[in-house]
């Protein structure tokens, strides 16, 4: 169990973290024909707009109540209001999302009564969904307030069971009549390109997949007959978010999306299957595993051999990997799946920084995860010594500081083409990760293979007591 040491300071020296209101509007943009609301100014929704297009390089729809100096202060229930009703009257989306920002947290707003406010003042818009979430943005960062909306969305959407509703004792699986789908909720962790290589594995199981949200039908990065929509282009329907409770199963793809799942399965009755992550050997057997159960079908020898490249590929870089010195920050789901991910492969995590807290943090396989920003991550590596780091596009600056490269992951990742759709999970994902990460030890040339001097010695028994040397890759 890692120890988790908390904030020493009162501001972040060098940002890590994106807040609430993006990663709820990132979550509510994988819904076809949907369009995110933030409560709060103009600048809120701006400075959020700006990461979002430059890490998709897409138009991104976002809207704002547009709250000035004296809504602030007087009262922006008008706002919110006004701001819904022409949404609607001029766009027709299928859903609106709502989150708040810190400016409207701060100033009490109370967006649930409002919402009904809205319901009141205009029934004519009672055809269009709006989810209401609260997503402070002093607080948490963008895979909490991910999190947060997905919840907001069951809520809201999926209704409650029929058997379930008859029995209000608890939950009970509801089975009328065999089904192919199979519920994904798709944590913040996962890039368009992660999902779309999901729903291909799902659908080699026979099963019909279906993603809340999926990013990977609307931010991946497609030419449209539309040179601009002010609503998401592609997603998970509405519809189809309804029908959630008619699955065989649901899978659960991160942590921070276990009380979504656990509101689903309360709600459905729908039984599900819960990964932590899907990077690595053993990661992907679970999830290959519970697919061949809940399709009732044999593993199809596509995949086995996914797998058997991905062994190979464990063998040709061990040798880079093995006692790497690695530093990684991201949000909680990301951090500790690339720990996972590095340290099954030999490499030591001399430092981890996450932004925000969470239960998944206890279980990293590191001494210890610092809560805070990338100052506390370049001092930590310039303590314990670093090869190499792995974090978004804003450790640019620290990896350049520290002389070592940077691999890139997580949100935002404005400094490389085509950072959103890579692929990190699976056989196939993880197998590409590790050439990368040895690729960029072996071109900088900051990690030594360890050599053992009983390899060389008269007598084999001198293994067991071996000293590591170390030489130079070059």
């Amino acid at each position: 169990m890692a120890e988790i040491i908390k904030r020493n300071k009162a501001l972040a020296v060098s940002p890590l973290k994106v807040s609430q209101p993006v990663g709820a509007s990132l979550a509510f943009l994988g819904i076809d024909r949907a369009v995110p609301m933030l409560h709060g100014s103009q600048g809120c929704t701006a400075f959020g707009k700006v990461f979002l297009v430059r890490h998709f390089r897409e138009p991104i729809p976002l809207q704002t109540t547009a709250m000035d100096q004296v809504a602030t202060v007087m009262n922006a229930d008008d706002n919110m209001i006004q701001g819904l009703a022409t949404i609607a009257e001029k766009n027709q989306p299928a859903l609106i999302g709502l989150p708040t920002t810190g400016l409207s947290e701060t100033q009490g707003a109370d967006i649930h009564g409002l919402v009904s406010q809205f319901r009141a003042q205009y029934p004519e818009f009672d055809g269009i969904p709006v989810v209401a979430v609260n997503t402070p943005d002093f607080t948490g960062c963008l895979e909490s307030g991910y999190a947060l909306a997905v919840k907001a969305m069951i809520n809201v959407l999926v209704p409650m069971g029929v058997a379930l509703a008859a029995n209000a004792t608890g939950p009970v699986a509801v089975k009328d009549a065999p089904t192919k789908q199979v519920n994904v909720l798709a944590g913040s962790l996962l890039t368009p390109g992660d999902l779309e290589h999901i729903k291909g594995l799902i659908e080699l199981f026979g099963l019909r997949p279906v993603l809340l949200p999926d990013l990977s039908d609307s931010l991946d990065g497609h030419l449209t007959d539309q040179e601009f929509s002010p609503l998401t282009v592609g997603g998970t329907s509405v519809s189809e978010i309804k029908t959630l409770g008619e699955a065989a199963a649901t899978l659960v793809i991160g942590a921070s999306l276990n009380p979504a799942a656990d509101l689903l399965k309360t709600r459905t009755g729908v039984p599900d299957f819960r990964f932590d992550t899907l990077m690595g050997l053993e990661a992907m057997d679970a999830f290959i595993v519970a697919l061949a159960g809940i399709s009732g079908q044999p593993v199809p020898e596509k995949i086995e051999r996914q797998r058997a490249q991905l062994q190979d590929a464990m063998v040709d870089t061990h040798f880079m990997l093995g006692f790497a010195r690695v530093a990684i920050a991201a949000d909680p789901d990301l951090l500790y799946a690339l720990t996972q991910w590095v340290t099954g492969m030999g490499c030591e995590v001399t430092a981890a920084v996450s932004p925000a807290k969470a239960s998944i943090l206890e279980k990293m396989p590191s001494a210890q995860v610092k809560l805070g920003d990338l100052e506390d991550l370049e001092l930590a590596a310039r303590e314990h010594g670093v090869d190499l780091m792995i974090s978004n596009s804003h450790a640019t600056g620290t990896a350049q500081r520290l002389g070592v490269p940077l691999l890139r992951a997580g949100f935002p990742q404005y400094d490389l083409i085509g950072g959103y759709q890579k692929l990190w999970v699976g056989y196939r994902g993880t197998r590409q990760a590790l050439f990368d990460l040895a690729n960029l030890l072996v071109e900088y040339g900051h990690h030594e293979v360890p050599v053992y001097r009983s390899i060389y010695a008269s007598h084999p028994g001198e293994l067991a007591h071996a000293t590591p040397e170390t030489r130079p890759l070059h």
